[in-house]
């Protein structure tokens, strides 16, 4: 008897037996909410620094660069223990506490009075986005059959880009609404954070209340601490493993590269042309939602080709893809909306891409005893590509051109690419899609 017969389904995603569809639409819509929530500390910080602080614009790129340096300092510490803590206690609790890290992020934010409170907030935002990532990483590999991976991968990223563009646009553009209508612009910037606190609150009941209790294995099944300690990093000894540890690298290197320095570059170059503090934004906000309404719609045609395709064949695709959007950035000249498409066109596609290839490939390796610690792992490594790369990012930015963050992806993709045709043509391909026979 197939396992899709003891299976439920949701559109196209076969679950894995004992998922209900109530708690992948919860999955769904937590996810939604999760890199839009995140992402959003860029866009309000680039405001803060100018509306609030005051920081010139030649210093921000360094202090942008520096703040999210710190950040991933703290979540490269912590990736490991969350994934402990989810393996152990469970997704829906360490999700829920994540969304509320988050929203205190955000209550905080707009009270600093120097570039030094914000390191402080920063801590806690840390916080939030390890246990946010951890828990929704793990949970995306608990929910799906294999041969639906992709697609529900997919569908996550469609989500989250969607909940990118949703959540920074409107929240986003909400300063310059809020000052039009007489408010200060200090003021317009507590009221656009509270609000965005607000929605974290809520969705941290929404996974409390709608996603599975508990832990996929059983309690006898459990691996201890000290094991679950260690198998993330020994997990690596699978050659994919290892590959999809160095993607989660360059993917979240990659994203953050858009969140910060896109934003930057549309800011700066904006205040360069004559425009005020709220116009400026507007228009870093712009190009950088540009880039996930892109991401959004190719992520339904990456996800059914991931699988269909050895993971690693697909993983090698979206590094060739990544490299061009990210080293084709050399001839934006002008960042603004109407010039820079076909650039914003390529660099949606190239992040969405190694997004959706670094996720299904792991999702198909891990083990389930170990699934939240490999997860951390897995995070582990993205911690550091954001680490490395927007520290070095922000200073390029700042002393070389505003593209030269985005070579700098560019190249480590084409290194990668290399990497995953060897690992493919040293190993047999793994079926993604058998059939149901």
């Amino acid at each position: 008897m197939s396992v899709f017969e003891h299976s439920v389904r949701l559109g196209p995603i076969y679950l894995m037996p004992g998922v209900t569809r109530w708690q992948a639409v919860t999955l769904l819509l937590s996810a939604f909410f999760s890199l839009g929530l995140m992402t959003f500390i860029t866009v309000g910080q680039t405001y803060i620094l100018n509306a609030h602080l005051g920081i010139p614009t030649d210093q921000q790129g360094t202090i942008s660069g520096d703040l999210v340096f710190w950040t991933e300092i703290i979540t490269l510490a912590l990736f490991i223990p969350t994934g402990i803590l989810v393996d152990r206690l469970g997704r829906r609790l360490i999700f829920a506490l994540g969304f509320l890290l988050l929203a205190l992020t955000y209550v905080l934010y707009p009270t600093a009075q120097a570039v030094g409170d914000l390191y402080l907030y920063r801590f806690i935002y840390a916080l939030g986005v390890v246990t946010v990532a951890t828990a929704l990483s793990t949970v995306m590999a608990d929910y799906p059959l294999e041969p639906s991976r992709g697609k529900l991968v997919a569908i996550v990223g469609v989500l989250s880009g969607l909940g990118i563009v949703v959540i920074n646009q409107v929240f986003g553009t909400l300063p310059k609404q809020l000052t039009a209508q007489g408010l200060d612009a200090i003021a317009a910037g507590y009221l656009t954070h509270e609000l965005v606190a607000g929605i974290a609150v809520m969705v941290a009941l929404l996974v409390y209340l709608g996603l599975q209790k508990g832990t996929p294995v059983g309690h006898e099944e459990r691996l201890k601490v000290r094991d679950l300690f260690v198998s993330g990093f020994a997990q690596a000894r699978n050659p994919r493993i290892l590959l999809a540890y160095l993607a989660a690298f360059i993917a979240r290197g990659d994203q953050s590269v858009n969140a910060a320095f896109l934003i930057l570059w549309g800011n700066t170059a904006a205040l360069a042309a004559g425009m005020d503090a709220s116009a400026a934004i507007k228009n870093g906000t712009i190009i950088f939602v540009l880039v996930q309404v892109v991401a959004l719609i190719w992520a339904p045609i990456m996800g059914p080709i991931m699988d269909r395709l050895d993971r690693l064949t697909g993983l090698a695709l979206a590094m060739a893809l990544a490299a061009l959007g990210n080293l084709a950035v050399i001839w934006m000249s002008d960042p603004r909306p109407g010039p820079a498409l076909v650039f914003l066109i390529l660099l949606g596609i190239g992040q969405i891409s190694v997004y959706l290839a670094a996720q299904s490939l792991i999702g198909q390796e891990a083990p389930r005893e170990s699934r939240g610690s490999v997860m951390g792992a897995f995070n582990v490594a993205g911690a550091i590509g954001i680490l490395s790369i927007t520290a070095i990012g922000g200073r390029l930015f700042d002393h070389i051109a505003p593209y030269a963050p985005f070579v700098l992806v560019g190249a480590i993709n084409i290194l990668l690419f290399g990497l995953c045709l060897i690992v493919r043509l040293r190993g047999p391909a793994k079926l993604t899609a058998p059939s149901r026979g």
